[in-house]
C-alpha cells in the first residue's frame, strides 16, 4: 500500500496561521503520528468530525479536551490504513481556514471518499481551538468500493 499524501490543489497563497495548523494536521496524520496530531491543540480545543450527531458523536457535542481528541484519534483516524488529503481551495480570514476538497481513505479494504469543507481556527499562539469537518455521511459512505 502506498504512503498517505496531501494533495495540496489549492492556489498559492501567503501563509496564514490556520493553513499552517491545517498542513500540520494533515502532516501529522500522513505520518500516523498521534502525538504530534493532539500537540496541535490548545487544552481547550475540540473536534466536530462530522459537525451534529454522527456514529462518531452521537450526542453531536464534539469532541472535546485532550481525552476526548485522543479517542477521536483511536476511533477514527487510527483506523485507517491510508490518507489521501486532496485539497482543491483554502480560504483563510481571520483566525480561521475553511479548505475545501475530498479526503480519500482506505481501511479495511476499502476505499470511501469524502467530499466536505474542513474548517480550522487557532488562537492567537497558533494551536487548534476547533477543527470542524463539513461532510455528509450518507454520500461518502456511497462511494465505498473495494481497494
Amino acid at each position: 500500500m502506498s504512503e498517505s499524501v496531501v494533495d495540496w490543489r489549492a492556489p498559492t497563497t501567503a501563509a496564514h496561521p490556520a493553513r499552517d495548523a491545517a498542513l500540520r494536521s494533515y502532516d501529522a496524520v500522513c505520518r500516523k503520528d498521534k502525538h504530534a496530531w493532539l500537540a496541535l491543540f490548545a487544552d481547550d480545543g475540540w473536534i466536530e468530525d462530522p459537525v451534529g450527531v454522527s456514529v462518531f458523536d452521537p450526542d453531536g457535542a464534539g469532541h472535546h479536551g485532550r481525552d476526548g481528541r485522543s479517542a477521536f484519534w483511536d476511533k477514527t483516524i487510527g483506523t485507517v490504513d491510508r490518507f489521501v488529503f486532496e485539497i482543491t481551495d483554502s480560504f483563510a480570514a481571520g483566525n480561521e481556514c475553511a479548505n475545501v476538497g475530498v479526503i480519500r481513505t482506505t481501511l479495511n479494504g476499502y476505499r470511501i471518499d469524502t467530499e466536505g469543507v474542513f474548517v480550522y481556527r487557532v488562537d492567537d499562539t497558533g494551536k487548534l481551538v476547533s477543527l470542524r469537518a463539513i461532510w455528509d455521511w450518507d454520500r461518502a459512505m456511497a462511494t465505498a468500493r473495494p481497494s
